[in-house]
C-alpha cells in the first residue's frame, strides 16, 4: 500500500514505482522497491543459449537473405542518389531542360528520388514478408523455448 502525495489516500498498486514517481515526495517517505531474486540458472546460461542460435544455419539463412537484399538495393539506391546529386551540381543545363511547361529534368530526377524511396520501401517489406519473417518467428520461439527449457531467461 501507497500514501499519495496529500498523505490521506492509500491505493495498492504492484507496479508502482516509488523512485520514478518522487514528485513532492519527501526523501524519507520513498519506499525503494524490493530487489529482484537472481534466477537460478548459471548467469551464461541465456548468452549460450543465443549463440548457439546465432551459430545454427536457420539464423545464417535468415541473414543471408536479409544480405542479398539489402545490400544490392542500398548500393543502387545510393548511386541512383549520388548519380542525381553529381548531375545536379556538374550539368545543370541539362537538370534545367524543360519537359512540360514548368516541369524540367530536374523536378522529374528528384520526384524519381522519391519514387524509388517508396518502391524501395515497399520491396523491402514484402522481400521481409515473404522470405523472412516466418522464419524469424521460428527462431525467437525456438529460442524462448531453449531459454524455457533451461531456467534461463523468461
Amino acid at each position: 500500500m501507497q500514501r499519495s502525495n496529500a498523505g490521506d489516500v492509500t491505493y495498492d498498486d504492484p507496479w508502482y514505482d516509488a523512485l520514478a514517481s518522487g514528485w513532492g515526495e519527501s526523501a524519507a517517505s520513498v519506499a525503494l522497491p524490493p530487489d529482484r531474486p537472481e534466477p537460478d540458472s548459471a548467469p551464461g546460461a541465456a548468452a549460450d543459449i543465443y549463440l548457439e542460435v546465432q551459430r545454427s544455419a536457420a539464423f545464417q539463412e535468415v541473414r543471408r537473405r536479409y544480405r542479398r537484399f539489402v545490400v544490392p538495393g542500398a548500393v543502387a539506391f545510393l548511386l541512383w542518389y549520388v548519380a542525381y546529386v553529381v548531375t545536379a551540381t556538374t550539368v545543370p543545363g541539362l537538370m534545367a531542360r524543360p519537359v512540360a511547361g514548368a516541369v524540367n529534368v530536374g523536378m522529374l530526377a528528384g520526384l524519381g528520388q522519391f519514387l524509388t524511396t517508396f518502391l524501395l520501401t515497399w520491396a523491402y517489406v514484402r522481400h521481409a514478408r515473404l522470405r523472412r519473417d516466418r522464419a524469424a518467428l521460428e527462431l525467437r520461439w525456438d529460442t524462448q523455448e531453449l531459454a524455457r527449457g533451461r531456467g534461463g531467461a523468461s
